[in-house]
């Protein structure tokens, strides 16, 4: 595989390491949000769980952005067609996007919807919007489709990413791991023997 001498082999650590701790934080989010709809036992706990891990996973994901534009990225494989880099900075674009306005529209549902605002550190948000039943349901609605959405690119991110890892053994799995760059090479030149 052949990459640009200017273009890194594997994003920095803080990407990675934000990566599988938003992975972690999104999936549980997602799995909260199912429970708290099922569960009037648990409502209470599982809502405030919810909007802890929204509020922290919509800071984090604009470090994220942040570390993204100033940090070089990988290049693709040699062997990527230009509807597949299309394809990867389209769902990157839709993930990141889903990422932010998930947890602004569920802020905003808390506002329609006329719910006291979450604190946070000691500091209690504002309402985004004012008391609106009608605006509620929307957002209620449209924060559920998004949620959806969300899950659904994972589900496309997670195969993709285990494609390479198994099938293909590219290495682009390896630009995402936590490990050293050394013990990724030699996991993948043992997977190309088998």
């Amino acid at each position: 595989m052949k990459r640009s001498e200017s273009r890194a082999t594997r994003y920095n650590l803080v990407g990675r390491m934000f990566h599988w701790l938003m992975a972690i934080m999104v999936l549980s989010t997602l799995f909260v949000g199912v429970g708290m709809t099922s569960s009037l036992q648990w409502r209470p706990l599982l809502l405030n769980t919810h909007l802890l891990l929204g509020v922290s996973i919509f800071a984090l994901v604009i470090v994220r952005i942040v570390n993204r534009l100033t940090s070089p990225s990988p290049g693709h494989p040699e062997d990527f067609a230009p509807w597949q880099a299309l394809g990867l900075a389209l769902a990157h674009l839709a993930l990141y996007a889903l990422m932010t306005a998930l947890p602004l529209v569920g802020w905003a549902l808390l506002s329609a919807g006329g719910y006291p605002m979450p604190t946070v550190l000691g500091w209690a948000l504002p309402p985004l919007v004012k008391a609106d039943p009608q605006l509620y349901s929307i957002l209620h609605q449209a924060h559920e489709i998004m949620a959806y959405g969300l899950f659904g690119l994972i589900l496309i991110h997670l195969a993709a990413a285990l494609v390479h890892a198994w099938i293909k053994k590219d290495g682009v799995f390896s630009r995402m791991t936590i490990g050293s760059q050394a013990e990724n090479v030699q996991a993948r030149a043992a997977n190309t023997t088998d």
